[in-house]
């Protein structure tokens, strides 16, 4: 990463976390995007505009930028967007007390939050997020724009489709193939496959 300022696109709960990675590792987060100035500005940080102006646009051009919105949909919407118009894309945010094995492929955009674990031979797509303490095991594959959330758990060679969310505290296990769009409740232990679009939650998993 090169010394550019960083700016983050989407400033609420969720970049609240991000600023925080970035800066534990003395990296300098100076600016944010959003459709309009966050009366909550905690880190005091300067507000670029809307990230569909053209001003901001070429504003952002100075700046690395990550795209800081726990909504997946929302976040894949503005990583083809920005890449788009800016030629180049977003960084990682991956906290020093995240453990990546050296074998993972990491796309761009991805966060990797504290006491994360991802292990060897996992692929991780653009836009990901593996969130606070979420283990991702040895050849696992998350399409983009998943989120894995806070101490969610897969297993072994398990999919994650395109935009899924694995709730808070689940646990999907080995082999399981969890298909586009889908969403896992917290607490949910999936133990067959789940189609695209579907819903799942409990222990053993029920679909809604």
């Amino acid at each position: 990463m090169n010394n550019s300022p960083l700016a983050l696109i989407g400033y609420s709960g969720h970049a609240f976390v991000v600023y925080d990675i970035f800066t534990s590792q003395n990296l300098p987060v100076t600016a944010y995007c959003d459709t309009a100035p966050k009366p909550l500005n905690p880190f005091n940080l300067s507000y670029l505009g809307a990230e569909t102006d053209v001003k901001t646009l070429a504003a952002l051009k100075n700046y690395l930028y990550f795209i800081s919105i726990g909504n997946n949909a929302t976040r894949s919407r503005l990583y083809h967007y920005l890449c788009s118009a800016l030629h180049y894309a977003p960084v990682n945010a991956i906290h020093e007390q995240a453990y990546v094995a050296q074998s993972v492929k990491l796309g761009n955009g991805v966060m990797v939050g504290a006491k994360a674990v991802i292990n060897p031979l996992a692929n991780i797509g653009n836009g990901v997020i593996c969130n606070t303490g979420a283990v991702i095991e040895h050849e696992c594959s998350v399409a983009d724009f998943a989120h894995i959330a806070p101490n969610a758990t897969l297993c072994g060679n398990v999919f994650v489709g395109q935009g899924s969310f694995i709730g808070a505290g689940a646990v999907v296990k080995e082999g399981v193939k969890i298909g586009q769009n889908a969403t896992i409740g917290a607490g949910s232990v999936v133990i067959r496959h789940v189609p695209d679009g579907a819903t799942v939650v409990g222990n053993p998993q029920r679909h809604l």
